[in-house]
């Protein structure tokens, strides 16, 4: 497989697909991957629950048609998580989930992060939830078509897909009077970056990380929406949290760059009010 820094780096979401069917060797290699109970323990020591669903002509093996709004076009699947409704519950799911779709992107899949453009009912009745759960986000899987249609293109100039905003506007040195500087931000430059580049709830890239001065520990906070997914029910933001996380170490992992998450916060004076604490990386 390709080198995940260069997938993260690659990877676009894919609303598109060929009508091609999912070859028997994906299949094998995705069933395989959500069973394997190492790839669902999260961050913080909790297991999240993928399930595959596989489409044909549009509709599941029960006959149901999963609901995307017309969003998605000729998907041969979809991973489906669980998660309960809590703070760290979605911020971990968020983790397992990103690095299943980063498995996926690896196998030459299309993949795209879907939190509020689907019909969650249709997709509850294709898995099994636990008590007080409920289906945070799905992804559609397949090969992507190499014309995407002028919808997917005008729905990425919308949101600014490939816009990220620069490091000055979310990373840190010591406190958040200062901005981050590319160039001291030391071993931890690339999953930085990664973190950056990876995907977030209408580009919003909600993370702000904030590097201790002895950079040994880099802290990731939160800088809230307004408003943002309250008619969902959930904070939807949340998740994009764990996506930077999965980046972040993924990365740390394939330089050979050792630490560890914890709950540590060092209770820092905030950007402003719409400001949170999540967690911290300590190097170790």
């Amino acid at each position: 497989m390709n080198s995940l820094i260069e997938s993260m780096r690659t990877r676009q979401s894919v609303r598109t697909y060929e009508t091609q069917k999912l070859s028997e060797h994906d299949l094998a290699q995705i069933n395989a991957y959500i069973t394997e109970e190492q790839n669902l323990v999260g961050p913080f020591g909790g297991k999240g629950k993928i399930d595959f669903v596989l489409i044909k002509n549009n509709v599941t093996d029960k006959g149901i048609k999963l609901g995307t709004y017309g969003f998605i076009k000729n998907p041969q699947g979809y991973l489906v998580g669980s998660a309960k409704n809590e703070k760290y519950a979605l911020v971990e799911y968020a983790y397992i989930f990103h690095r299943a779709i980063l498995y996926a992107v690896q196998l030459g899949l299309g993949t795209c992060w879907m939190g509020g453009t689907f019909n969650r009912n249709s997709f509850e009745k294709e898995i099994v939830l636990g008590e007080d759960e409920f289906i945070p986000c799905v992804t559609p899987l397949g090969y992507p078509k190499g014309k995407q249609r002028v919808f997917d293109r005008a729905l990425r100039m919308v949101v600014k897909a490939d816009n990220k905003k620069p490091w000055d506007q979310l990373f840190y040195n010591g406190t958040f009077e200062k901005p981050l500087p590319k160039e001291i931000a030391g071993g931890l430059e690339v999953p930085i970056e990664m973190v950056r580049l990876g995907p977030s709830a209408s580009n919003k890239q909600p993370w702000r990380l904030l590097l201790s001065e002895d950079q040994k520990s880099c802290h990731f906070y939160i800088e809230h929406t307004p408003n943002y997914s309250s008619g969902l029910g959930y904070d939807m933001q949340l998740l994009d949290m764990g996506i930077a996380m999965c980046q972040f170490e993924l990365a740390c992992m394939e330089l050979g760059i050792a630490g560890k998450w914890l709950i540590e916060d060092p209770q820092l004076a905030f950007i402003s009010g719409n400001t949170e604490y999540i967690v911290s990386w300590k190097m170790a």
